[in-house]
């Protein structure tokens, strides 16, 4: 099946070549940059000269587009800060962090994560990347795409997030950022960063930096219980916990662009280290305030992380028509150190407990993408290849030490293989697709087709010596078609229907045995897991509000086919009977759907054209059923929504304003474990002074409602108790932390 697959795959390409190298004459060529190009100055960047909303696109698929402009002046530190603003994006993250990016309120898995267009690899075994990790200093745009297109990876059930880095041409000149941040433990971080752009030899160069201090202190409470409800009378035991996320990323950026042989040659790389420290402290009691201490734990660990992507990008007019050649190399490596020391006072004499895990990981994605554009009668026609490469090792080893004190700890070792810790992994793709766009008057239009195949090898070194390498390949062909009409000069009207696929997650795929995973149930991956695939479909009608304000609405569904699920295999589990040994199964189908509203206008009507409104709010549904019935897709938040304004004070070259986020609850149920997850709203303020044509000040505030992550967390040991509501714990734990400060200074120059 993969040699047809690969043959489908190579006709594509050589049709695609055929187009870009045939012996048709080739017509004139035109200048690629022209006088609508012209980079920006830094002086427009660092003074904002007026309030930013959010670009409406020409783009015939459905995608909003917003400038670092329209986030810039709440300081956000990362992408992720910038993605809590937009529509239909949740986070299951900890309190002020923004990492696995859920688009529509669906798993990260569900959402693709592309920098300037490109897949990058993350540590997340579901395939997904973190968005935090992206400083906000280096992003020149974020696009949602809502829906799949034939020229993009098909990968993204519940949409893309594209963040586009800052190009050679989107800046002339250059400014320099500082400031710090206080925390509520009082403690200040510090920030630096500069970018700059400017002409070097025949082409355009931009070189960035930015060094970030990171810090969040917060505290836990959890509260556990025997069942449901919380009684004194079902008491069992409270922890209180210090968690503390502190460290230091550092990134650069470096683009140049160039024209070459008629064409143009784009060069991009970027670079991101994190070395960060969670260092976290609890202390059970046996009394839910006060109390005796029955446990001191204490759990630290130490986090090392890089990125590295490079780039390059030649665009040519030829053949009447425009030839495109990428190429990526991107490479992902973590080192951590956990270690985690316990000690019980419950017994006698008093028991220590020591763990102590090593973790490395090495993920490498190379690609490259071969497309060509030409007209074909009133429409135009794209063909094109793509190819990724996948290149995955981990090794998770970890030792124990259990003794009575007061003996002493001896050094950690000899290290042990974790279960489904020592595996490599090689995934190879080959995408060919053609699509073809059109415009008849006020109706633009696109159709596609894009064949996506794969072909994966796993082979883990913890698995039985029988199960140890396996290999899968399959084909799936997504079609996608979109309609963009414009009623009036203001008004438009979307309709977009694609097939998208979502690949198992690597854990889901090993075939090691894990003991007592899933409550007291064991659990194997299955290396025959199908894709899942989605037939979707996005309506949306958008208004044009004065020359700058825009308004829409967008109603979606996906009708998901093979979901994965957990299954019983009905093997008997390691702790003997009434457990089993599970695994993930195509199980059956699901359904997603939702409204998303959004506004971004100033408020002209009012008389008040100093003063930007912004509001999107997206209302989200589900449907799936498991072996304990009918649920919402694990962890979809019911909502989310984000109100603000900006006041502008052109007369005193000043402005605030402030914003207000709020998601709904969010339900996830696995074997062994039901959680319902709810936060508090989160309101940020700013105040922005100017001076002259190149300094701003910038002091904003975030988290000043003090809002907190509730979790209510019910767990059984085995089905049968799942089924039967037979509770081993009921926890309610409280997570909080506080305000923090933030004083910005830029400078253009």
């Amino acid at each position: 099946m993969l040699i047809q697959h690969r043959r489908a795959a190579w006709f594509a390409g050589a049709a695609a070549a055929a187009l870009c190298f045939g012996s048709a004459q080739a017509a004139d060529e035109e200048a690629v940059r022209t006088a609508e190009d012209e980079p920006t100055t830094a002086s427009e960047l660092v003074v904002p000269g007026q309030i930013h909303y959010r670009n409406r696109t020409e783009d015939t698929a459905p995608a909003l587009t917003y400038d670092l402009d329209y986030f810039q002046r709440f300081e956000p530190l990362t992408a992720g800060d910038a993605l809590k603003r937009v529509p239909s994006v949740a986070f299951l993250s900890d309190v002020l962090e923004s990492d696995g990016a859920r688009l529509r309120g669906l798993d990260p898995s569900y959402t693709q994560v592309l920098i300037n267009g490109e897949k990058v690899p993350g540590s997340g075994v579901d395939r997904s990347f973190f968005v935090d990790r992206i400083p906000a200093e280096l992003i020149e745009r974020i696009e949602v795409v809502r829906s799949g297109s034939a020229n993009r990876s098909g990968d993204a059930m519940a949409g893309t997030l594209n963040i586009v880095l800052r190009d050679a041409y989107a800046l002339d000149g250059g400014f320099i950022r500082a400031g710090g941040l206080y925390f509520n433990d009082g403690r200040v971080r510090e920030t630096i960063g500069g970018v700059y752009s400017t002409e070097v030899g025949p082409g355009r160069l931009l070189i960035g930096a930015n060094l970030q201090g990171r810090r969040n202190p917060k505290e836990k409470k959890s509260l556990r219980y025997s069942e449901p409800p919380a009684s004194d009378a079902n008491f069992s035991n409270r922890e209180d916990q210090t968690d503390l996320r502190n460290g230091t990323d550092y990134s650069a950026n470096l683009n140049y662009t160039v024209p070459l042989a008629d064409g143009e040659l784009e060069l991009g790389a970027f670079y991101i280290k994190t070395d960060r420290t969670q260092d976290e402290n609890s202390w059970e009691y046996d009394a839910p305030t006060g109390g005796t201490m029955e446990t001191v734990n204490h759990q630290i660990v130490e986090i090392d992380q890089e990125n590295i992507s490079l780039s390059a990008r030649y665009e040519r007019e030829m053949l009447g028509g425009k030839t495109t050649l990428k190429l990526g190399y991107a490479n992902f490596t973590e080192s951590d150190v956990d270690t985690e020391e316990e000690t019980d006072f419950t017994r006698n004499p008093d028991r220590f407990t020591g763990d102590l895990t090593l973790t490395d990981l090495d993920d490498t994605e190379t690609s490259a993408k071969l497309a060509h554009k030409r007209p074909v009668g009133a429409a135009e026609l794209e063909v094109g290849l793509q190819y990724q490469k996948k290149e995955r090792d981990t090794r998770i080893v970890t030792d124990r030490n259990r003794f009575n004190l007061p003996a002493t700890n001896p050094a950690y070792g000899p290290f042990v293989d974790v279960d489904g810790g020592v595996n490599s992994i090689e995934e190879t793709r080959l995408d060919p697709y053609v699509m073809l766009s059109g415009d008849a008057g006020p109706v633009r239009w696109e159709a596609g087709l894009r064949y996506e195949t794969t072909d994966v090898t796993i082979v883990d070194e913890t698995a039985a010596a029988a199960d140890r390498s396996n290999s899968k390949d399959y084909g799936v062909l997504l079609p996608s078609a979109h309609l963009r009409w414009a009623l009036t000069p203001e008004d438009r009207i979307t309709a977009s229907v694609a097939r998208t696929i979502r690949r198992p997650g690597f854990n889901e795929i090993s075939p090691a045995l894990l003991l007592t995973e899933l409550g007291d149930n064991d659990y194997i991956g299955n290396p025959d897991l199908e894709p899942e695939t989605a037939w979707g479909i996005d309506v949306g009608y958008e208004r044009r509000l004065g020359r700058t304000g825009v308004a829409g609405v967008n109603f979606f569904y996906r009708d998901v086919k093979d979901l994965i699920e957990i299954a019983n295999t009905g093997d008997e589990g390691d702790e003997g009977p009434g457990t089993f040994v599970l695994t993930s199964r195509n199980a059956g189908d699901g359904s997603v759907w939702g409204v998303e509203l959004d506004l971004s206008t100033p408020l002209t009507a009012f008389g008040l054209n100093d003063t930007g409104v912004f509001l999107n709010y997206s209302w989200l549904d589900s449907d799936v059923t498991d072996e304990f019935g009918s649920r919402r897709f694990n962890d979809q938040a019911d909502y989310v929504l984000n109100v603000g304004f900006i006041q502008d004070l052109p007369k005193y070259g000043a402005a605030f304003g402030a914003t207000y986020r709020k998601q709904g609850d969010a339900y996830g149920r696995i074997v062994g474990e039901e959680v319902t997850t709810s936060y508090g709203g989160d309101l940020e303020m700013f105040a922005e002074k100017r001076f002259g044509k190149s300094v701003t000040v910038r002091f904003t505030a975030s988290n000043l409602l003090n809002a907190t992550k509730d979790e209510a967390f019910n767990k059984f040991n085995t089905i049968e108790d799942q089924i039967d509501r037979s509770f081993d714990e009921y926890e309610l734990e409280t997570e909080e932390a506080g305000p923090v400060y933030q004083l910005i200074a830029r400078v253009a120059f």
